[in-house]
């Protein structure tokens, strides 16, 4: 068969059949003894997101139509591009369901000329502003949405009577209908409610690809809930899912065996969530017992349980068979040191991940040195959200050292929280220094002081145009680290908070930030938990002068380099 090996296409413009041509180069040839087997839809998930990078790389390149209409901004592209490739995947799908036994050639043509023809609707229709219309693209997708997906979601929060059931599902009921998606959450149900809902479900296996369930159980006795999950699961076995989220439900090693059926039928399943769940360690090991394959899983999303450290060495498990992975949560999850070092070894196996999020665990210094081993081989890495897990100077150097010399698309870097001072400081300069696409650094509740406020600032002056918040907070900075901050971000085009409240800077220096952002005062977060007297103020040292213009002038011209 053919199957797509996401390679470079969809560059050459805005022609559909220069698009066609470079999507069936793309394909990889397998012969059998009976000769060849084409197959060229649907398209993997790793080629839909080249072609979104790909056309949002088209519609922020100056070209004659862009001068006659404007240029996007590569954030307005980005998303303008992700609605044109939805909405052009869903026509393209829904002329391949017409013709299943075809070898997805007409699909894929249509796939790439509804992407031109969106591409340059949106190239006449120029940049838009929050204010204006949704836009050509926007009003498109939206009203394809409103046949394919069905929510109940939006409705108030209670519970759900079986005659209620009967009549809010009636939608799915309708012959021909095309809901792909449903979403469930915020609606209780009960026993009957689920026997009204089970057949209903069933009858859309063939169509469904995305379901939401998350808090659709809220207030029920656990056997009522047990039994809720085990009728869904069984309505939903043999779907063949893209998303699944099963949030929100207080699961528990039982509630995850009541969806036993639902979840070992998924073999392309690419997003999954399982946050507030009460997920503990025998939940866990039911979690990775019942997902039979994960090389297609692209999200996990485990936020928010009991998991520990046992429990963390089973999700360890189910990480490291998932080669696909791009965005992994495992945050506020009570994780120590030996589950931080068994995860951090795992994503060692997940070189396309952009996205990191392990906040607020207790990894402790040697968890925090074992994901730097790691995180060499991110090289698409966007985001890393590394707060409150314990890795004070070594394990934050550690990671800073790598940081720098890997990811150049770092967008957003979180380390509040985790005992930093100001020996950590010269090799998070050097980190951020190197990182010009950050929009969001985040360093508050750590001991930076000024030392390394003033280095923090130094690293930011030049370049990060992109630049839209610092946090800095509670790190016993004064005035001389204060206003070197606020001198370092205050001209940031875009900029849109700085926050360094909770520190001990003057009213002297108070007045100063506020005169640098005299024109922007709104950039300034709020100063009110600032402490002028704060305990960390050195007497002696200040006898001799005025020590914060001393420290600023001793460090102004102090070279960033990487800690060793």
């Amino acid at each position: 068969k053919w199957t797509l090996k996401g390679n470079a296409f969809f560059n050459d413009g805005l022609k559909d059949e220069v698009l066609c041509r470079k999507l069936e180069k793309s394909q990889l040839l397998k012969m059998d003894s009976a000769g060849f087997s084409m197959k060229l839809w649907p398209p993997s998930s790793s080629t839909r997101l080249m072609l979104v990078e790909r056309m949002t790389k088209n519609l922020i390149t100056p070209s004659i139509l862009s001068r006659k209409y404007g240029l996007l901004s590569k954030e307005e592209a980005e998303e303008d591009a992700k609605q044109i490739e939805a909405l052009a995947f869903d026509s393209a799908n829904q002329h391949f369901d017409k013709e299943p036994d075809g070898d997805g050639s007409s699909a894929v043509q249509l796939y790439a000329k509804e992407s031109s023809k969106l591409m340059l609707e949106v190239i006449k229709r120029g940049p838009q502003t929050k204010e204006s219309a949704e836009g050509i693209v926007s009003e498109k997708v939206k009203a394809s949405n409103e046949t394919t997906i069905f929510d109940i979601s939006k409705g108030r929060r209670d519970f759900i009577s079986a005659e209620e059931a009967s009549e809010l599902l009636k939608p799915l009921s309708e012959p021909g209908n095309n809901y792909k998606r449903i979403c469930f959450s915020n609606r209780s149900f009960g026993g009957d409610a689920a026997k009204i809902a089970g057949p209903i479900l069933s009858s859309l296996k063939d169509q469904l690809t995305e379901v939401d369930l998350s808090d659709f159980v809220a207030g029920r006795p656990e056997e009522e809930a047990l039994e809720v999950m085990e009728i869904f699961s069984s309505a939903l076995d043999a779907c063949d899912l893209r998303y699944l989220d099963l949030s929100n439900n207080a699961l528990g090693e039982k509630g995850i065996r009541a969806f036993g059926a639902l979840l070992k039928s998924q073999k392309n399943l690419e997003e999954l969530y399982l946050m507030n769940d009460g997920i503990s360690e025998e939940a866990a090991e039911a979690v990775c017992e019942l997902i039979p394959s994960t090389d297609k899983l692209r999200i996990l999303h485990f936020h928010n349980n009991m998991t520990g450290d046992e429990g963390a060495l089973s999700i360890s498990k189910l990480v490291k068979h998932s080669p696909a992975l791009e965005d992994f949560r495992c945050s506020s999850t009570r994780v120590g040191s030996e589950g931080g070092v068994a995860l951090s070894q795992a994503l060692g196996e997940c070189r396309n991940l952009k996205k990191v999020d392990l906040r607020d665990n207790m990894f402790g210094v040697e968890a925090g040195i074992a994901l730097s081993k790691v995180l060499s081989i991110f090289s698409g890495l966007t985001e890393i959200y590394l707060s409150y897990l314990n890795l004070e100077d070594e394990g934050s150097i550690a990671l800073a050292n790598v940081l720098r010399e890997s990811a150049p698309s770092l967008e957003v870097l979180e380390m509040d929280g985790n005992d930093i001072t100001a020996k950590a400081a010269p090799a998070l300069a050097a980190c951020i220094a190197a990182k010009q696409f950050l929009t969001t650094l985040k360093l508050g509740e750590n001991e930076l002081k000024d030392e390394g406020a003033i280095l923090i600032a130094k690293a930011l002056e030049d370049g990060h145009g992109q630049l839209t918040e610092v946090d800095m907070s509670t790190n016993a900075i004064r005035r001389a680290g204060a206003r070197c901050l606020a001198q370092a971000v205050v001209n940031k085009p875009g900029f849109k908070v700085l926050n360094i409240n909770g520190n001990f800077i003057s009213d002297e220096g108070i007045d100063e930030v506020k005169d640098i952002f005299k024109n922007s005062l709104h950039v300034l977060g709020p100063l009110d938990d600032n402490d002028p007297e704060g305990e960390d103020y050195d007497e002696e040292a200040d006898e001799g002068g005025d020590n914060e213009n001393d420290l600023e002038t001793r460090l102004k011209d102090l070279d960033i380099k990487q800690e060793e």
